[in-house]
């Protein structure tokens, strides 16, 4: 086996079937089932059951993507340790940013950190918050930049914090909100929770849901052209927009939606990591 078969595997227990990891991978059908012909025939075992509705790990092909992961984890690791010995700043930072903050933040920060470190190469995956928190547990990512709340015992600094807002087009009374249309988009879980509870506590009656989309992005075009009202953290509004927006609170305090930076402290070692946290606390003054 070598690295193009330890993605292959990776890749097919992640997606669930031929056509998909064949079309992620950029290979013909017959050559991924090929490969695995192969690999089965190497090690003189079943690895997968083809049915239906996609594939299905035998014991002996789930041992194999556990090694597979191994592999690409001890290979990244060397390459990463090669790439430190010679001093300089330079190597692939493998980075975790969650969807909103890759949006609004992220494009300006790595234009100046990689005009500071040229022979960076950034290596990027964007998402909910919850999938990149699993990134940097395994070893995926160096570091991760998350909103809300997590469970990490790791290096963690605070970024942020902001506010969520009602956000209308128009003056909005707080109190006339479930007679009002919701325009609602999919976000992650601690968000969505927080939003919800906020609307328990506050109504007695469930929103007015009109539109669910989702993008952020797609809920705000909605909002400006009047057709109800959303609920967005700050990070997401400008000036420019030019909304009518009321922040969240309860108790009398503002409901606050918090940045953060998490690392392993030992990656730091790694002149990329450690240049990238410098100039991430350099930015933000932490």
């Amino acid at each position: 086996m070598n690295e193009k078969d330890w993605e292959l595997l990776i890749t097919l227990y992640e997606e669930g079937t031929i056509t998909n990891t064949a079309e992620k991978l950029y290979i013909s059908q017959p050559a991924l089932t090929y490969r695995i012909k192969q690999m089965e025939k190497t090690f003189q075992a079943k690895i997968i059951s083809r049915g239906n509705k996609g594939v299905t790990f035998t014991n002996q092909g789930l041992y194999l993507v556990d090694y597979a992961n191994k592999m690409i984890k001890e290979l990244r690791k060397t390459i990463d340790e090669i790439k430190n010995i010679e001093g300089e700043v330079q190597g692939t930072l493998r980075l975790g940013v969650s969807s909103n903050f890759a949006l609004y933040k992220l494009p300006l920060l790595l234009e100046g950190f990689l005009s500071q470190y040229p022979k960076v190469e950034v290596s990027l995956t964007t998402g909910w918050s919850s999938r990149i928190l699993s990134k940097l547990q395994s070893e995926e990512v160096h570091v991760a930049i998350l909103r809300g709340e997590h469970n990490w015992t790791g290096e963690q600094l605070i970024l942020n914090e902001e506010t969520l807002c009602v956000t209308s087009t128009d003056k909005v009374n707080i109190e006339n909100l479930p007679k009002l249309n919701l325009i609602r988009y999919h976000t992650d879980f601690h968000l969505k929770n927080t939003i919800e509870n906020w609307w328990k506590n506050k109504f007695t009656m469930p929103p007015q849901v009109s539109m669910e989309v989702d993008r952020i992005e797609t809920c705000k075009e909605l909002v400006r052209k009047g057709l109800g009202f959303g609920i967005f953290p700050s990070i997401s509004l400008n000036e420019e927009d030019n909304f009518y927006t009321v922040d969240l609170e309860e108790d009398n305090k503002k409901i606050l939606r918090k940045t953060w930076l998490l690392h392993r402290q030992e990656l730091l070692e790694l002149n990329v990591v450690n240049s990238f946290v410098r100039f991430i606390r350099n930015h933000y003054d932490v």
